[in-house]
């Protein structure tokens, strides 16, 4: 995997690990995304991307009429003003059940290959339906059924697939709109573009603790500022039931509570953290990684104290709030 250095900072070139070279989007959704993501997702070979489908996904993501009572919709737990997630520890289901888990950002989900915390879900497409089913609580053919039945949405679902709504395609415009949600630039990323003035010197000391003394990009690997692989970091040591994260999925001992890694893109919005949400501002979060975490069973080995004072904990904080970008997003008008 090759590198490039800016600033002393570290830039992964992620792009060959995704098969992907450094060109202009193809499906932008009412903004661009920033410069240095990778090129558009891919797309499988029964879903292809196009504007029209992205556009139909949009407003099918704010359509409550999806739900199997009509009350939320997909976008119920994603809000743009917070980073793609809902602000909450742990949201609330159609029908009054809890989720064990916090919900995890949508930014850029197209460029992973295993999708929610303990990546069970092999396909975007799958991971859909799965959460049209459990989060939203609908039975995909009777809410595939309704939305036929407006005149709207026939027209282009028709246009789009030459066939009405039904739960397959449904599934794949959702997942078109979702691989066209990537991060628009960020001061950062102005920033390591040569911009000089777009962040703060302790934001830029911030950037150089992060690749180097802080560890952070051993995970957070930019420009996705994610690894997509999982680890322990010591979360559900000494809680009654721990969560067995990935162990549940793979069965392998050393994946108990292991969680996939966040995106840091657009994190310093999108509180509260972690897999439980139990950390409620980005400096805690960053002093409870930076301090090695709880010890526990298979707590992953590069989760050690790296011994930050409190000036560079605020420069990381720094750092990660100028990875906030501030696109342009207009709600859909819905049929």
């Amino acid at each position: 995997m090759g590198t490039i250095r800016i600033g002393g900072l570290i830039v992964a070139a992620v792009t060959a690990a995704l098969g992907c070279v450094m060109t202009p989007p193809k499906h932008a959704v009412d903004y661009a995304r920033s410069p240095t993501l990778p090129t558009a997702p891919p797309d499988p070979a029964d879903n292809p991307t196009t504007s029209e489908k992205a556009a139909l996904g949009k407003q099918l993501f704010f359509d409550r009429r999806l739900s199997g009572d009509g009350s939320m919709a997909c976008q119920g737990c994603h809000y743009r003003h917070l980073g793609w997630t809902d602000g909450l520890p742990l949201s609330r289901k159609v029908g009054g059940g809890m989720n064990t888990r916090h919900t995890p950002s949508v930014y850029n989900t197209g460029y992973y290959t295993a999708w929610y915390w303990d990546g069970r879900a092999k396909t975007l497409e799958g991971q859909i339906t799965a959460a049209w089913k459990a989060q939203i609580g609908a039975d995909p053919a009777k809410a595939a059924a309704t939305l036929a039945e407006v005149p709207g949405y026939r027209a282009e679902f028709e246009k789009v697939f030459g066939v009405p709504p039904n739960a397959d395609n449904v599934a794949k415009a959702l997942a078109a709109f979702l691989r066209t949600l990537n991060s628009g630039e960020s001061p950062w990323d102005r920033y390591i573009a040569g911009d000089r003035t777009a962040v703060s010197a302790e934001a830029i000391a911030g950037g150089e603790l992060f690749s180097g003394k802080a560890g952070c990009a051993a995970c957070h690997t930019p420009p996705l500022y994610s690894d997509s692989t999982f680890h322990n970091i010591g979360l559900e040591a000494g809680k009654p039931s721990p969560d067995p994260g990935r162990y549940a999925v793979t069965k392998d001992p050393k994946d108990m509570s292991a969680f996939k890694t966040p995106s840091l893109r657009s994190v310093g919005i999108s509180a509260p953290y972690f897999h439980d949400g139990s950390v409620d501002s980005l400096e805690a979060a960053v002093r409870y990684m930076a301090s090695g975490g709880k010890p526990g069973t298979a707590r992953s080995e590069l989760l050690v104290d790296r011994r930050l004072s409190d000036r560079e904990v605020a420069q990381l904080v720094a750092f990660l709030n100028a990875l906030t970008s501030d696109e342009r997003f207009v709600a859909p008008a819905l049929p």
